[in-house]
């Protein structure tokens, strides 16, 4: 069943720059296991504790962080080849953090801790490099992670708009953007409450400094955009 999805899985960055018929013998070592999801279910709760990470074969989950008010806060969104749970692996900390909700309904692609620490016994030469991209993952994930706290620390929201729209812009440089997120998800994602999003933008939108249709957004002026990162 596993070859079936070895094209996402070689496209995932955990197997980045490894050869397809490398990454199959590789997965002979690592006891790979794939379940079934449907759309709401949780993946891992909040609380759980957890000696495995995933890997997205099919569909998309929601990766969830309860306030202390109980309102969900939205950490980001897993899709095809995305991990989740890779940031518990070197940690002394087993219990997962955060729940992930299932958005479509996912196929998931399981392995252990150990068997991505352990020195596979076969000594494939592939493995120094799996780890090598693993380290890497935790470190673009450890730096989403600083951006989504200033996201939380800027006050206005129309301030929370503008930094997100130039993250998107600065990730793919083209004043015609697609979100990711739809608008309940990036309401959730940027901590404020979706009438207030859907009013501030559309007062950017009428003042002609952004433009948007569903998920795909317009830079009209650039500098006003950026005019208000600052507040």
């Amino acid at each position: 069943m596993i070859e079936k999805y070895i094209h996402i899985i070689k496209e995932s960055p955990l197997f980045y720059d490894i050869k397809e018929e490398e990454i199959i013998f590789m997965l002979q070592c690592l006891t790979p296991q794939i379940h079934s999801f449907n759309k709401n279910e949780c993946i891992v709760n909040s609380g759980e504790t957890v000696n495995r990470f995933g890997i997205i074969l099919e569909g998309e989950a929601t990766i969830l962080k309860e306030t202390s008010e109980g309102n969900n806060v939205i950490i980001s969104v897993v899709k095809k080849g995305d991990l989740f749970g890779e940031m518990l692996v070197f940690s002394s900390r087993k219990v997962f953090p955060v729940t992930v909700r299932v958005q479509s309904s996912c196929k998931v692609l399981f392995l252990t801790n150990s068997d991505l620490i352990a020195r596979c016994g076969k000594m494939c030469p592939w493995h120094n490099k799996m780890l090598q991209n693993f380290i890497k993952i935790i470190s673009d994930k450890a730096l989403l992670l600083n951006k989504k706290v200033e996201y939380l620390s800027i006050k206005s929201i129309r301030g929370k708009i503008a930094t997100y729209l130039l993250d998107q812009y600065q990730n793919n440089p083209n004043t015609n953007i697609f979100l990711p997120l739809k608008r309940n998800e990036l309401a959730d994602f940027l901590n404020v409450s979706r009438p207030s999003l859907s009013r501030e933008m559309g007062g950017m939108r009428d003042e002609g400094i952004i433009d948007f249709h569903l998920s795909t957004f317009r830079i009209k002026d650039m500098e006003a955009l950026k005019s208000f990162c600052k507040q």
